[in-house]
């Protein structure tokens, strides 16, 4: 019978190994789908100026992306999408976080004043692998 738990065991380590590929998979393409967006908006949209039309736009590509796509696209959520290609301008910076983080984990850095702190508290996720519920400390 040890011979089955090894087998049990060794098959069950595979079976989590792949689970946490496609999370990290996963986590790494929404994080730089929404760098893009955020991205995408701030530099092409509103030339990174914060006119009025361009609130009505984001309001606008919001809806028709919620309507489309789901909640994810909220207008609070673009907005947090904006947020963050602002604070990462160069998505090279945060990529090294990206399959250990998930997108709440980001919304988690925003509000952070300086890029450090920023990169301590990835840094810290990345190796606690820590629950954004858990909040920052």
């Amino acid at each position: 019978m040890i011979i089955e738990k090894t087998l049990v065991d060794e098959l069950s380590e595979l079976i989590e190994h792949s689970q946490n590929s496609v999370v990290n998979y996963a986590n790494y393409s929404l994080i730089r789908l929404f760098w893009q967006i955020g991205q995408r908006i701030n530099s092409e949209i509103l030339n990174q100026e914060r006119a009025a039309y361009g609130k009505q736009i984001v309001s606008t590509v919001s809806t028709q992306l919620t309507e489309r796509f789901g909640r994810n696209f909220s207008l609070r959520n673009v907005r947090r999408m904006m947020q963050f290609s602002e604070q990462f301008p160069d998505f090279s910076e945060i990529q090294p976080f990206c399959t250990k983080l998930s997108w709440s984990h980001c919304v988690e850095l925003l509000p952070l004043r300086t890029k450090e702190a920023k990169f301590f508290y990835a840094n810290l996720v990345c190796s606690q692998r820590t629950s954004k519920h858990q909040g920052i400390t």
